[in-house]
């Protein structure tokens, strides 16, 4: 059960159908959680007339600090579930777009519990850089000393790699025809994965404009703990998985597809990996403040 009282004033964004409130972080909020598993919930969210859907895939509590060069902003996701993920490649982007418009920068850093990224804004095209994926047993985690390549996981056949966060990819024939809400979540809490895993498939599908390699992508989210219509993270991990697979012709750059739109994925041999695509604004307005009562 929960209390209701005050009100701050919120934006909502959406990365290729990901969506998500965001927050000034100088707004007093004591209970995050509380807020974002009222405020994101699918049936009794936040609803606008400008936005398709209700609730949403988490809340980003932003702070700007503009006396750096680029500015900088401390960017922290809280979940539907109340959990804080590491990194969100399509929320960072989303927090680039929202910190450009207050600075007029094209350039800016968003600063996340899985490091520091370099993003650049061109109109509502963002780039962000993701870091380096990780298929080492650390890096991902796993519970165990070797890497997880191909291998058959409570009856997916995944290669698990960390873009920011966990990713059990499952490269298919057509992602469409499995029944990712069914199969995702013995993978997602599998004993291999200490900290769990976001379940990614993964389907070729011909070439994009431009010749590069385009993979379909549904992602089944934990913390969401359901499929969202985008995952960015998720999206470097297809590109990374299918580099490492040898399915790529070669090429470190190719489009990857979920269900909200497309991503445009670089994976060089040394360096971050980068994702780039479509970051918009909604609607602005206001929602209460939530606390879990007593």
């Amino acid at each position: 059960m929960s209390v209701q009282h005050d009100r701050v004033p919120v934006e909502k964004y959406h990365g290729t159908g990901n969506d998500f409130i965001v927050v000034d972080a100088v707004e007093s909020i004591p209970d995050r959680p509380a807020f974002a598993t009222a405020h994101c919930d699918r049936e009794t969210g936040v609803e606008h007339e400008a936005s398709p859907r209700t609730g949403a895939d988490g809340v980003l509590f932003l702070h700007l600090e503009e006396r750096y060069s680029p500015p900088r902003v401390v960017m922290t996701l809280v979940q539907p579930d109340g959990s804080v993920a590491a990194m969100c490649g399509n929320g960072a982007r989303v927090a680039a777009a929202w910190a450009a418009e207050r600075t007029g920068s094209d350039e800016l850093m968003i600063d996340t519990p899985a490091g520091t990224r370099h993003a650049v804004v061109d109109g509502d095209d963002v780039t962000i850089e993701m870091g380096e994926p990780r298929f080492d047993p650390r890096g991902v985690p796993l519970a165990r000393e070797t890497e997880l390549v191909e291998e058959d996981v409570e009856g997916l056949t995944v290669t698990a790699v960390n873009t920011g966060v966990p990713h059990a990819v499952a490269v298919v024939d057509d992602v469409d025809a499995v029944d990712l809400d069914a199969v995702a979540p013995a993978v997602r809490y599998a004993e291999v994965f200490p900290e769990g895993a976001n379940v990614t498939l993964a389907s070729r599908d011909g070439a994009d404009a431009d010749g590069n390699p385009r993979f379909r992508q549904r992602t089944y989210e934990r913390g969401v703990e359901g499929e969202t219509r985008s995952c960015g993270t998720g999206a470097v991990a297809v590109a990374a998985v299918a580099k490492r697979l040898g399915l790529t012709d070669g090429s470190d750059s190719m489009t990857v597809s979920p269900p909200g739109g497309d991503l445009r994925i670089t994976v060089p041999d040394d360096g971050p990996a980068t994702l780039s695509g479509p970051a918009e604004r909604e609607f602005a307005g206001e929602l209460d403040v939530v606390v879990r009562s007593a």
